[in-house]
């Protein structure tokens, strides 16, 4: 049976709901993105030159592709981070790799960790075949022992997000995954609240607040060992074609598993992630 998602009428009364957690004695961690720029002790700045799943896109430390608006501009409550995409032919790594695309991942390795309980955030996407968004959970060590909690994803068909797990015995193509439909009139374009509610036993995912998929330690354990009794930090980042959207669109010209609408949009930089908050509670 495919969940029942909040209408648009009901998303910002239930956001206010959430962000008011942050005055309670669970919170673990609250960010709203008010301040000038990427608040560094709390996030991690990811460099990257030698990407995975043959994704188009280097990740790059600049305010060009990490920034912060203020206010309710976009629609945020409080300010918010911008993950953007940019063309730049011929952008060479350190590692000597070219690419012709820039974009921003974060991180909060070895400054917020958490072991159980639920995290959440409000985020909107920009829609475009193989733009690839992501919130997720990654713990320390060798993937994918560590576990991996993909909490919201989407390869550029608005209409739907995902959730997965990774770990030993289920990963990559993983059999632990779920694709959430919006209801008419919806799509991952508008604001949204994505989180998981993380125990010993289990881990939920939803969306404004309604169950989307829920994976038992029982469930898991049919494929491998259950890899979530370690502590973990957030990921957000705006990945472009790859893998998982070719898996999807079959795209592979301009590039691999991203459409030339899309690349058209980054050009006109209209390719952006707006995140307005991220919450973990106990």
């Amino acid at each position: 049976m495919q969940p029942r998602l909040l209408t648009l009428s009901a998303l910002l009364l239930f956001s206010t709901a959430v962000i008011a957690q942050q005055t309670k004695k669970d919170t673990v961690f609250f960010e709203d993105f008010n301040a000038k720029a990427l608040d560094r002790s709390k996030w991690n700045v990811e460099i990257t030159g030698n990407t995975v799943n043959d994704e188009q896109q280097a990740y790059i430390d600049n305010g060009t592709t990490i920034s912060t608006v203020k206010g309710k501009i976009e629609g945020a409550t409080n300010g918010a981070l911008v993950l953007k995409a940019l063309y730049k032919a011929g952008h060479t790594s350190a590692e000597g790799k070219k690419y012709d695309f820039v974009s921003g991942r974060i991180n909060t390795r070895d400054k917020i960790m958490f072991t159980y309980g639920s995290a959440s955030a409000r985020i909107k996407v920009a829609g475009g075949e193989g733009l690839w968004p992501a919130f997720w959970a990654l713990g320390n060590g060798e993937w994918p022992d560590c576990g991996e909690i993909d909490v919201m994803e989407t390869v550029g068909d608005a209409s739907w997000t995902s959730n997965a797990l990774h770990g030993p015995g289920y990963f990559g193509n993983t059999p632990l995954v779920y694709r959430a439909t919006f209801p008419k009139g919806i799509d991952a374009t508008q604001w949204h609240v994505y989180s998981v509610d993380w125990t010993a036993d289990s881990i939920i995912f939803k969306i404004d607040g309604k169950v989307t998929y829920t994976v038992t330690k029982q469930m898991v354990e049919k494929y491998g060992k259950w890899a979530f009794d370690n502590p973990k930090f957030l990921i957000l980042n705006f990945a472009l074609g790859g893998g998982y959207p070719n898996g999807v669109n079959k795209i592979t010209k301009p590039y691999f598993g991203l459409s030339q609408a899309a690349v058209d949009k980054i050009k006109a930089g209209k390719a952006n992630v707006y995140l307005d908050w991220v919450l973990i509670t106990k």
